[in-house]
């Protein structure tokens, strides 16, 4: 038992792309830290984004709710700046200006990534709206909200990423987008620290996402057996992992001390002794090592 099981009691937290998958990991785990969370993407109840997957931001809220803190669910696009910038004014107006975390997770890519092609041969219109919708977005939203903690002095902010070397990713697009989420950490936090406001990027190992089961042929009862199609799926973590990660950084009195950084699942583990659902601790790194490294080479060092 922790000293404070919940540590972000009274905190309010906007966790933009909450929908599914890290988004609704880090929402679930801020919520049963006590937070007021946010939750926000365009998969809602009253219609389905583009991507047209099941999951929706009101299911999200719900989660955070029954883990013990309050899941407010509000539909936005946050390629449109007006739709955010009413959302922040509607956090601002109910929370009497407080914003103590923000999380950039949208994301949103999968059906644009072409893992196929090099650059030279990818459809430039398909590349260049996975930058919009993976980068913009987390300018867009970071624009709008960092006044609310800018003006208390105080706060987090997370952006989302795959990776935190510079170890390329596989696909032009995605490498870049990924790569420019950690670079928007590291330029928030060089701006945000004068104001008391610290920003981190922050990456799960191989998550095991609503998506990733699907496409594995298995649920969350039965992901080992994932493992027959890809041995490296055993090291994979739930979406629990990353949220945790995620609240013990908000509740870090010297989360300062970290600002700029570019952080993992598998080093904050080993910090604050969190755990994944099911009580172990997954280490993407270490299995790299034993089982990828003489293949694909290093994994690489922290950017």
């Amino acid at each position: 038992m922790t000293r404070n099981a919940r540590p972000l009691t009274g905190k309010v937290a906007l966790v933009a792309g909450g929908t599914r998958g890290g988004g609704r990991g880090i929402a679930v785990e801020l919520g049963a830290a006590g937070a007021t969370v946010y939750v926000t993407g365009r998969s809602s109840a009253a219609g389905r984004s583009d991507l047209n997957r099941p999951e929706t931001i009101e299911e999200t809220a719900a989660m955070v709710t029954a883990a013990g803190g309050l899941g407010v669910p509000v539909r936005t696009d946050h390629s449109r700046p007006d739709e955010v910038r009413a959302l922040v004014e509607r956090i601002a107006a109910e929370q009497d200006g407080r914003l103590d975390v923000l999380v950039n997770s949208v994301w949103g890519g999968d059906p644009l990534t072409d893992w196929t092609h090099p650059l030279w041969e990818q459809d430039l219109d398909t590349g260049l709206r996975l930058l919009r919708q993976a980068v913009e977005t987390h300018v867009i939203t970071s624009r709008f909200a960092l006044p609310l903690m800018v003006a208390r002095r105080s706060g987090l902010v997370v952006e989302v990423t795959d990776g935190n070397t510079a170890r390329y990713r596989g696909s032009f697009f995605y490498d870049l987008a990924k790569s420019a989420v950690i670079r928007l950490a590291v330029a928030q936090a060089a701006e945000l620290e004068e104001h008391g406001v610290a920003a981190v990027a922050v990456t799960p190992g191989f998550l095991r996402s609503e998506a990733m089961l699907e496409g594995f042929g298995v649920t969350e009862a039965n992901w080992r057996d994932g493992a027959a199609k890809d041995p490296n799926f055993a090291a994979s973590e739930t979406p629990a992992y990353l949220g945790r990660a995620v609240a013990a950084l908000a509740a870090d009195p010297d989360v300062m001390a970290r600002t700029g950084q570019a952080l993992a699942t598998w080093g904050l583990y080993k910090e604050y002794g969190f755990t994944d659902a099911d009580g172990t601790q997954p280490d993407w790194p270490a299995h790299w090592a034993d089982a990828l490294e003489e293949e694909h080479g290093p994994l690489g060092d922290p950017l």
